[in-house]
């Protein structure tokens, strides 16, 4: 079974290959081979939950070399669950592809480029090695860079040159603290740093990991899009397609920055008390600062960037609570965020794609000309806040309880205050858009496409019975994964 996780990078590249072939004979093609793939991808990530059960791991060493000397791709219970979240929403986000991309140009373009973002990301969650993370992240922000500046608008290009420059400012940044890790222990396979570090009797790693744990925290950070590193993310994300949008703030934030973070600070580094408490502080900034930000905002999706960043202070808290509780609604929080805010990118761009427009101010009373837009708004929504029964309740209530239970009573009554506040501006968005009369030159207005509608229905689905992931196995799984941290190498190096 381990031979097949290599197919999580292929499959793609080999498809976006294909379609670079192919793309000349009808833009169907590039939909279907696109389609087909990504869905093939998402099945297999389902068939490894049963491999990894249990705490178990697998791992497929590159041309049979042991590691660490060989690179290896390996999976385990938080990879699975990651797997699962990228490969299930780039999957929806394809199917909304069909129809709304062909208001632009060069559509086969855009899903070579899609695939190869999502190459990197899976590439991202499987490998075991340092130097490929940061090979795998490059692959998925450069193709995060062309596909924000997709439309070749102004505003497009001006968002996708600051995410650009932003964006590799970090990558050096992570590429520093692995060139020190590497310079140190003379090892780039992650598991046998961890043992490395470990094994330090004499403590001559202690200031290295410190300084490198600083320097992982600001480039996974601005990946992340963590206050105070967030600058880029209200412009990129608003700026983007609409599929694009739902992806960067579902899932390539998630994989790129809190992902790779807590993979490296946990399970390779060790998390320390220094540490955690910057990641709780940070955490506690990007969830108010984002909320507040997000009120004044007149633009749909920059609002929703703005949330974005609020709700990864939600998961950064809720990783960074330091209890298995606090840990496990971190993960299910970083799953639901994904969905939902995935979904309400999606309902954004559909209202945008009927009405020709996004500001607050020029929409009203849509509801009726746009109801499935409008029901599956209000799923979203429902979640995000904070609304049993719906998914984001259950991972808001453990992240809590998570701090509560370590003593951050503080943080987890800044976490309620916050939820109401998150209340007040998707009201907003609600009264704005849906609710009222109907504004004038609104009349022929329509329903999103088929292909939009589905997935944007599909992903509601998720929403409203998500909440039952609690009781899946691989969540408690993958949250035992973070919780142990180091101790990932002694599985490992076999």
């Amino acid at each position: 079974m381990s031979n097949l996780i290599c197919l999580f990078v292929v499959i793609p590249l080999f498809t976006a290959f294909l379609i670079g072939i192919l793309y000349k004979l009808h833009n169907s093609v590039a939909d279907t081979l696109t389609n087909v793939c990504i869905f093939a991808l998402t099945c297999l990530s389902v068939l490894f939950v049963s491999q990894v059960a249990g705490n178990n791991a697998l791992v497929y060493k590159i041309g049979g070399w042991i590691p660490p000397f060989g690179i290896v791709f390996v999976v385990d219970s938080l990879s699975v669950l990651m797997l699962i979240l990228v490969n299930t929403v780039s999957l929806f986000a394809a199917i909304y592809s069909i129809s709304y991309m062909n208001r632009y140009t060069s559509k086969p373009y855009y899903y070579i480029l899609f695939l190869l973002m999502l190459v990197g990301m899976n590439g991202i969650i499987i490998t075991g090695d340092l130097f490929n993370l940061f090979v795998f992240i490059e692959i998925a922000s450069i193709s995060s860079y062309a596909l924000v500046s997709f439309g070749i608008q102004h505003e497009e290009l001006e968002a996708s040159f600051k995410y650009m420059v932003i964006g590799e400012i970090a990558s050096t940044f992570i590429l520093f603290a692995i060139i020190l890790l590497y310079a140190w222990g003379g090892s780039l396979n992650m598991a046998d740093i961890a043992f490395r570090i470990n094994g330090d009797s004499l403590g001559t790693a202690n200031s290295m990991v410190k300084f490198v744990s600083v320097l992982f925290i600001f480039g996974f950070g601005v990946k992340a899009a963590i206050v105070p590193f967030h600058a880029w993310l209200p412009d990129a994300h608003p700026s983007a397609p609409a599929p694009i949008s739902s992806m960067l703030s579902g899932v390539l934030i998630k994989v790129l920055g809190i992902y790779a973070l807590t993979r490296v600070l946990y399970s390779v580094l060790g998390i320390t008390f220094v540490i955690q408490n910057v990641l709780l502080t940070l955490g506690a900034i990007s969830m108010v600062a984002g909320a507040l930000l997000a009120l004044p905002q007149i633009d749909f999706k920059r609002m929703l960037a703005y949330s974005s960043i609020s709700q990864v202070g939600y998961i950064i808290l809720g990783i960074a609570s330091g209890n298995f509780i606090g840990i496990t609604g971190g993960l299910f929080h970083l799953v639901n965020h994904g969905v939902f805010k995935s979904l309400l990118f999606m309902d954004a761009g559909a209202v945008e794609f009927s009405t020709k427009t996004r500001k607050l101010n020029e929409l009203g009373g849509i509801s009726e000309k746009m109801p499935i837009t409008h029901g599956s708004f209000l799923t979203g929504a429902l979640s995000i806040v904070g609304m049993p029964p719906f998914n984001g309740f259950w991972s808001k209530l453990l992240i809590i309880i998570g701090l509560a239970q370590s003593n951050h009573t503080g943080l987890a009554l800044l976490a309620i205050c916050i939820a109401v506040v998150t209340l007040a501006y998707y009201l907003k968005i609600e009264r704005s858009v849906f609710w009222g009369k109907l504004k004038e030159g609104l009349e022929f207005v329509k329903e999103a496409p088929f292909s939009m509608c589905f997935s944007m229905i599909m992903l509601a689905i998720i929403c409203f019975i998500g909440g039952l992931l609690y009781f899946h196995p691989i969540l408690k799984d993958a949250a035992q994964v973070v919780h142990q941290g180091t101790a990932y190498a002694n599985h490992l190096l076999k």
